[in-house]
């Protein structure tokens, strides 16, 4: 064997193979899409000059070279964890929510903080995704959340994405609005609204191009760019002023003299990721991804109502992400 570099992770990968002897298991157990750990495996392999499993149609077992590679690995993983024990605790790991009382994030955060209960996991708050990116990557920001295929391309090219949940969009209404005593909003009904969608928002290009996608060939414009309102107070007086539907998701927390109703006939969905800059190394991270993989797989959030709605553009980026192998219909 002769390598220079090993990345951690690739260790990683190897040995929850190792140890389970099976890529779906180890796959599960790393919250990784099955996909990508054999990718990690493979790469590890091609570094070392060595074939460390030998694979057949109906089980994986160690090599001679994966057979002595084991200890090394495990060792190199522990002296790893010790490192990041001793220097990682003076640093809280910086994970944005987004916006105050979204669901999702708040979810997945609470559950990592059980995961990890002598790490500080702080939440922060950036309105939007790209407003987001720009702080991940210059190290101000660890994770945030949001949808990732809707990224500039240069962006995403530095971001790594562990998709989380389908989430289902609502529209925010004056509460004399006449769609507002409708327990569910069909899409239709909306067809010769204008409404809101962050439009002009340097923050959030990713939510008004999912408006613009959602909009298209049903009668619905988009509203033009307007003043980003800041706090309870301003939101509820533009949206007074205009009287445009703000289109939201369901968990879009309640405001003074407004209703929240959920789109349905489809129902559009808010493809939402955990996004982090590529090489993020920090303790708590590790309990932040599988927060997300537990919580979605508890709470069912990678299936999608035969009536749901995504981009085309989506769908890829979704689907390679799930670490899990899992029903995505919901049938």
């Amino acid at each position: 064997m002769s390598a220079r570099h090993v990345e951690p992770r690739l260790l990683r990968a190897f040995v929850a193979v190792a140890e389970e002897l099976h890529f779906t298991r180890a796959a599960l157990r790393l919250y990784v899409a099955q996909q990508a750990l054999s990718r990690d495996v493979r790469r590890l392999e091609r570094e070392l000059g060595a074939e460390l499993f030998v694979r057949t149609t109906r089980q994986v077992a160690l090599s001679a070279d994966g057979e002595r590679l084991l200890p090394y690995a495990r060792r190199v993983l522990a002296a790893q964890e010790d490192l990041l024990s001793a220097f990682g605790q003076a640093r809280p790991l910086l994970v944005d929510l987004n916006s105050p009382g979204l669901d999702t994030g708040r979810r997945v955060l609470h559950r990592a903080r059980e995961l990890a209960p002598d790490h500080e996991i702080m939440a922060r708050f950036e309105s939007g995704l790209t407003g987001a990116a720009t702080e991940l990557l210059a190290g101000r920001l660890d994770a945030s959340f949001g949808r990732f295929a809707g990224l500039d391309a240069a962006l995403r090219a530095r971001l790594d994405h562990q998709f989380v949940r389908y989430e289902p969009m609502a529209v925010v209404l004056p509460e004399k609005h006449p769609l507002a005593p409708l327990p569910a909003v069909p899409l239709s009904a909306l067809a010769g609204e204008t409404v809101y969608a962050g439009a002009g928002n340097p923050c959030t290009p990713e939510w008004t191009d999912l408006a613009r996608r959602l909009f298209e060939g049903r009668g619905i414009a988009l509203a033009p760019p307007a003043p980003l309102a800041v706090g309870v107070e301003e939101f509820e007086r533009l949206m007074a002023k205009t009287g445009h539907p703000v289109l939201a998701v369901v968990g879009f927390p309640a405001l003074p003299r407004t209703v929240v109703r959920p789109l349905v006939e489809p129902v559009p969905l808010s493809p939402v990721s955990l996004v982090w800059r590529r090489g993020l190394v920090h303790p708590a991270f590790d309990a932040v991804r599988r927060a997300a993989g537990e919580t979605a797989v508890e709470e069912g959030w990678w299936r999608r109502p035969e009536s749901g709605w995504i981009p085309a553009v989506d769908e890829t980026s979704a689907n390679r992400s799930i670490p899990f192998t899992v029903d995505l219909c919901g049938r």
